[in-house]
């Protein structure tokens, strides 16, 4: 197991962190390629993409035991989807 992961305090409030952090950082690259490259203008996708990794994130700290860092993922993971949802609705 890593050490740096033992650290970590197993509650939802830092699975919630994690779980924000990281597709608001892979949807920044999503939104830079989308806008700079005109055969991705309409690829919505890449989004997607950026929220499904909590998913591979969610079940590697399920993996360890660390089951409220994964169901603060899981929260940030259905947050993301609904921003999702309203920014194709709107």
């Amino acid at each position: 197991m890593n050490p740096k992961l033992n650290k970590l305090k197993n509650s939802v409030w830092t699975g919630l962190f994690i779980g924000l952090i990281i597709p608001a950082f892979l949807c920044a690259i999503a939104w830079y390629i989308i806008t700079h490259v005109i055969y991705l203008a309409k690829a919505d996708l890449l989004y997607i993409g950026a929220i499904a990794i909590n998913a591979y994130t969610m079940q590697y700290f399920f993996k360890y035991n660390k089951e409220n860092i994964g169901r603060g993922i899981l929260a940030a993971t259905f947050f993301c989807a609904f921003v999702f949802f309203f920014y194709k609705v709107m």
